[in-house]
Parts: structure tokens; C-alpha cells; sequence
């Protein structure tokens, strides 16, 4: 057989019909990648979801066993998210803590855990974490025996209102559904189950500590205000001699008077300090403005790193998308269970 009979019967591509494939594959791959993204943030939305409605129906377990929904204890206490562990298939880890034995060591202030805590603290709670959160579920903190360790994550925060007013310091009654010593009732929810948030999802924090906020959205610190806790019986922090009560918070952060910022939103889904465990309806949901914190209360916005809002779920069980542009009078009213207002979700 001839060179010239062997070609022929055996054609090639050319270089051309070559770039042409090449260019055919790449068009194709880039139509078909975005469609494969969304599909999978559908998966992580639906699994956000999931998780969140487990929480809720752990939630009504615990108040048809005890009557009364969970509550906060206290800053150095253990968070109502402990305390719904065996309802939602974590009585192994729930029988592993010890309620009566102290969370942290004094001085509070200095937030530093009890060393006989260690192996439940680290505990990573799977039910706790949106799919969707690039975060570390793992955070660094440190222990009264002066060694360091890893405390397990947190998206998913009770309310405790919708921080109108003094509804933001949960050491006194709120509007909410969860604030110190609560233990509120289905027959406390007066503007109806389904039109009040008992948890929505919060981003975790990136353990950054300094003058700068979060780069990209959703913010991921919190602004620090340096306000001074108000006398024993009253409600409220003190700025300026004054009590902080409806601040305009995107002036605040505009003209540059927060000066510090923290990323330990979403620290512990044990430990009950607010910064770590709750959410308020003062800010709509992923806000440009960061969450602000006052001696770890404040003002603790919904955020998610979902397309165009971030998922709540209200007392009935029902889970919905707050979507970012809901109207801040109605964001705010649905974190209120009693305020009387006629509010209408899309």
C-alpha cells in the first residue's frame, strides 16, 4: 500500500477543525457550569432548610416535655441550643454535658471555658451548619487552664426580637421568643405562629480581630460599640449618657465611628452569649451595614451566603427565604410575637 493510498483512507483532524472542538467543548462547559452551581446551591438550600425545621420541631418536642420553649441563661451559661439536643437526635452528645458543671471560669469577662467542658465544646454539630457557609465550623478559643483549643460552630439562632427600642438587651423581657430566663409559650406568641420568627440563620464569623470590616458581603464581623451596661433593673446600654434605643446604624457605620470589628459571630453553638446564639429583626436580612454588638448583645442581622436572602423559620414549623429587600417594617415586625402588627409575607 502507497503513502498516498494510507492517507486517504485514514483523514485526520486539521488544526482548524481541532480549535473548533476545543471552542465547542468550552462554550458548552460554560453554559452547563452555572446550571450545575444552582442546582447544587438548591441541594445546600434545601438542606439549610431541613435543618432549620429539625430545629424548630425539636423546639415544639421540648416545649410539649417541658412546657415551655427553651431559654437563655446567661452569658457564661449554656445556650437553648444545648438544650434541645435530644430532640433532634443528639441525646449521646445532651447526656455528655453536665448542666450543673460551670461553662466558663471567672472572671466572665474574660470568656476563658472550663477545662472539664474540652470534649464537648469541640463536639461539630452537623444539624447547627448551613451547607451553603464557607466558614471554619471549628473556631479557635481558649481554656482557664491557660491551653488553647476549638469550640463547634453555629449558623442557626433563636430570636429575641426585633430589636426596636430596648429589645436588643435579652437580659430583660423582649419582644422575642427567646431572651433570659423567657421560657415563652405557644400562648405568648399573640401576633400568631406563623407570623413570628422563632429562628433564622446567621453567617459564621472569621475569627479576625481589628479596624476593618468584612471585605465582601455578607459581613462576616461585628462592629464593636464601646457603650456602658445600664443600671441593674433597666434595660438598654448607655452611649454618650444616653440609652441606645433605634440607632441609625448605616450612619454610624458611614462616618466611621465603629473602629473595631470581631468575627466571632456564630463562635459556639453551646455557650448562650448572644453575639454567638441569636438573631433580631433590627437590620433585614444580609444588610450592608455590619451586625453591631454592645458587651456581646446588639443588633444581629439574618445573613447566608444563599442568593438574595437568608432562610427563617417561624414558630408554626414553616420555613421561609427572607429575601433582602423584605420591608424593614415588616422584617421587623415578624421577630416581635406580641407588637399587634398586621404584617403580609410574600
Amino acid at each position: 500500500m502507497s503513502v498516498k493510498s494510507f492517507r486517504a483512507k485514514h483523514p485526520g483532524f486539521t488544526l482548524v477543525e481541532l480549535l473548533v472542538v476545543i471552542a465547542i467543548i468550552g462554550v458548552m462547559v460554560g453554559l452547563l457550569l452555572p446550571a450545575v452551581q444552582a442546582a447544587r446551591e438548591a441541594a445546600r438550600r434545601m438542606s439549610c432548610s431541613n435543618n432549620l425545621r429539625q430545629i424548630v420541631l425539636a423546639s415544639h418536642n421540648y416545649e410539649s416535655t417541658h412546657k415551655v420553649f427553651p431559654a437563655m441563661m446567661g452569658t457564661s451559661n449554656y445556650s437553648p441550643q444545648a438544650q434541645v439536643l435530644p430532640f433532634i437526635e443528639q441525646a449521646g452528645l445532651y447526656n455528655l454535658i453536665d448542666f450543673d458543671v460551670p461553662l466558663l471560669l471567672p472572671p466572665a469577662w474574660q470568656s476563658l471555658y472550663n477545662p472539664a467542658v474540652r470534649d464537648v465544646v469541640s463536639m461539630v454539630v452537623p444539624t447547627f451548619l448551613c451547607p451553603s457557609d464557607i466558614g471554619d465550623p471549628l473556631v479557635e478559643i481558649a481554656f482557664a487552664d491557660g491551653t488553647a483549643g476549638r469550640s463547634g460552630g453555629l449558623n442557626y439562632m433563636f430570636s429575641n426580637g426585633n430589636g426596636v427600642g430596648t429589645n436588643y438587651d435579652d437580659r430583660y423581657r423582649t419582644n422575642g421568643m427567646v431572651y433570659e430566663h423567657s421560657w415563652t409559650r405557644f400562648r405568648d406568641v399573640i401576633d400568631g405562629t406563623s407570623n413570628t420568627v422563632l429562628m433564622a440563620e446567621a453567617v459564621l464569623g472569621d475569627g479576625y480581630i481589628g479596624p476593618e470590616p468584612s471585605p465582601i458581603l455578607p459581613h462576616r464581623r461585628t462592629a464593636s460599640w464601646n457603650g456602658s451596661s445600664s443600671q441593674p433593673g433597666t434595660p438598654g446600654f448607655f452611649l454618650g449618657g444616653t440609652v441606645i434605643s433605634n440607632p441609625d446604624l448605616e450612619s454610624e457605620f458611614r462616618s466611621g465611628t465603629f473602629t473595631s470589628y470581631r468575627g466571632t459571630r456564630g463562635q459556639s453553638w453551646i455557650r448562650g452569649v448572644p453575639f454567638s446564639i441569636v438573631v433580631n429583626g433590627y437590620l433585614p436580612p444580609n444588610s450592608p451595614v455590619p451586625d453591631v454588638s454592645m458587651h456581646g448583645r446588639g443588633y444581629y442581622a439574618a445573613r447566608s451566603y444563599h442568593p438574595g436572602g437568608a432562610t427563617a423559620a417561624f414558630v408554626d414549623g414553616s420555613v421561609r427565604m427572607l429575601t433582602n429587600s423584605i420591608d424593614l417594617v415588616v422584617n421587623r415586625a415578624i421577630y416581635s410575637r406580641d407588637g399587634g402588627e398586621v404584617v403580609e409575607l410574600p
